[in-house]
C-alpha cells in the first residue's frame, strides 16, 4: 500500500453511503489515507421527453443536485474537520460506471449495500455487486447499520 493511500467512496445520500463515508473515514484516519468521495449523475430515461410533469433543463439538473447531495453528506457525516483530506468530485454516467473510473489507481474503493434505487429487501444493491465483481482494486461494501456511528 502507498504511503497515503487514496480511498474512494462512492455517495448517493442513502443512510448506507453515508455508512460507507464514514466507514472509509475511519480507515483512511487509520493508514493515512486520503478520500475520494465520489457522486454519480445521469439523465433520467424520461428526460427530454415532451409531456406535463417533465422538468425543463432550467429546472432540474441532475449535476448540481448530485454535487449539493455530496456536500451535503459529507457536512452531515465528518462535520466541518474530518481529520482526514477529503475530495469531492461529481462524475457524469451511471454510479458503476463512475465508480470504476475513479478506483483506478486507488488502494480501496467503498462502497454502502444498498444505494437509493432498487428493492428494499435485497442485501446487495445492483451498483456494489457489478462493483465487487469488476473493481480494479478491492472493495469493502459496508451494510446500514453495521459500521460504528462517530460521535
Amino acid at each position: 500500500m502507498s504511503a497515503n493511500p487514496r480511498i474512494v467512496v462512492g455517495v448517493d445520500g442513502s443512510p448506507a453511503s453515508e455508512q460507507a463515508l464514514r466507514w472509509a473515514v475511519d480507515y483512511a484516519r487509520a493508514v493515512g489515507g486520503t478520500i475520494n468521495a465520489i457522486a454519480a449523475w445521469e439523465y433520467p430515461a424520461f428526460y427530454g421527453w415532451a409531456g406535463a410533469g417533465v422538468p425543463t433543463a432550467e429546472a432540474f439538473n441532475p449535476e448540481e443536485l448530485a454535487g449539493k447531495t455530496l456536500s451535503d453528506t459529507v457536512v452531515k457525516v465528518v462535520g466541518d474537520d474530518p481529520g482526514v483530506r477529503i475530495s469531492e468530485s461529481v462524475m457524469p454516467g451511471n454510479a458503476a460506471q463512475a465508480l470504476l473510473a475513479a478506483a483506478k489507481g486507488a488502494a480501496l474503493l467503498v462502497v454502502g449495500s444498498r444505494g437509493l434505487g432498487g428493492f428494499s429487501g435485497v442485501l446487495l444493491g445492483s451498483v456494489g455487486r457489478h462493483l465487487t465483481e469488476h473493481a480494479p482494486c478491492p472493495v469493502v461494501v459496508v451494510r446500514e447499520g453495521q459500521a460504528p456511528v462517530a460521535e
